[in-house]
């Protein structure tokens, strides 16, 4: 029996440590594909064009996965030597803190048990961050600080100062590239308003209000209420108007996002989307909303994956663009690719000149391109950021 025993410990584990060293990683290549294709022809025209503009790009998911951000790696779709080969100059870094277990488009419980619970402990991250939502977020935060801190190449923008930086290095030729930290859903405040200031001391600029659950903010465009502001939201909301933050109302309910757009005085973001009537479906919001957000001098931030645009490959990211330009103007449309986020895409951070070709071949000018590409959001962030 004690032989019985021990061997049950030992396979135990061996199924533990086998979880933690392959778990994550076999996860992570799932879940972030790149589909297989050939290699996109892109013209000397547009390789040029794509060479000479600012590239930013208002959300990815990175810092949720245990890959070395300053190596290039085979998994997921963002790196610093992919940005670098993409010339992509701005990213927005979102902090995913929960997310609940069958996530689905439609409908998802708040007290759903929690992916991202055992995507922490297999990941090794601190004990510190498998029962706080505030502390997971806090380490994301760590994470991209130190990929700063060791390479002379990326810098985490906290100012308008620190974008001139890296704008000024890119005008000389440089590749410096700047990420901004975002929460994907303001549930790591933990209801409590001091903690918006201590997530700003960590260096988070973009506050997203929702994510695939109701919160003590309000409803989810995933919920199961619909639910508008609550007292809280809006304290939260006005909070991030005073401080020179960037509010993102991605994944909020119709019925939140309305409440934003009564109360606030500031351009905000959807910053993964697509435009309904181009591409009906749970995970894109009314047209009438999208105008609402761009009448506040915000952007609409394109997604790359098949369920926001109904065509993941870079035509068909470009019809979606160009729908966006249609609906709301050419000053309110963005990059919004939702890379490392769990999606499928055509093109990684890497090949990004394959959608500056598509645009050119869908006809629009090199102003114009250059404005969807990264010219709106450098826009935007002088207009908010301190």
């Amino acid at each position: 029996m004690r032989k019985f025993i021990w061997s049950i410990f030992i396979l135990g584990g061996i199924a533990i440590a086998a979880f933690l060293t392959f778990a994550p990683g076999v996860a992570d290549a799932q879940m972030n594909p790149v589909r297989d294709h050939a290699p996109y022809d892109i013209s000397d025209r547009a390789q040029t064009l794509h060479d000479s503009l600012i590239i930013g790009d208002l959300h990815a998911d990175t810092m949720l996965w245990n890959r070395d951000f300053l190596m290039r790696n085979d998994d997921g779709h963002v790196d610093l030597p992919r940005m670098i080969e993409g010339n992509v100059a701005l990213q927005v870094f979102s902090a995913v803190t929960k997310s609940p277990r069958g996530l689905n488009f439609s409908s998802n419980a708040a007290d759903a048990p929690d992916n991202i619970t055992l995507l922490a402990m297999g990941q090794r991250w601190p004990p510190r961050t498998w029962n706080s939502l505030f502390e997971r977020a806090v380490f994301q935060a760590e994470k991209l600080h130190d990929y700063a801190n060791a390479s002379e190449n990326f810098m985490v923008l906290l100012s308008q100062d620190d974008l001139d930086t890296v704008l000024a290095n890119r005008a000389g030729g440089g590749t410096l590239t700047g990420g901004l930290l975002g929460i994907e859903g303001a549930h790591p405040l933990e209801g409590d308003i001091d903690n918006l200031g201590r997530l700003m001391d960590q260096g988070y600029r973009v506050i997203a209000l929702q994510h695939f659950f109701d919160n003590a903010l309000g409803g989810s465009l995933h919920g199961q209420n619909n639910q508008g502001l609550t007292d809280f939201g809006r304290e939260i909301i006005q909070a991030v108007q005073d401080r020179g933050l960037i509010l993102d109302v991605a994944h909020s309910s119709p019925r939140v996002v309305r409440d934003v757009l009564e109360m606030v005085e500031m351009p905000i973001i959807i910053s993964h989307t697509g435009i309904f009537s181009h591409c009906p479906g749970p995970r894109n919001i009314s047209d009438d909303l999208i105008k609402g957000i761009a009448e506040t001098g915000g952007l609409i931030g394109i997604g790359f994956w098949a369920a926001v645009t109904c065509d993941d490959s870079p035509a068909g990211v470009a019809e979606a663009i160009l729908a966006a330009v249609d609906l709301v103007g050419v000053d309110h449309v963005a990059l919004g690719s939702d890379y490392d986020g769990t999606v499928t895409v055509a093109f990684d951070a890497s090949e990004l000149a394959a959608l500056t070709q598509a645009l050119m071949q869908a006809g629009l000018s090199d102003d114009d391109i250059g404005k969807i590409m990264g010219g709106n959001l450098v826009r935007v962030l002088r207009a908010r950021l301190n």
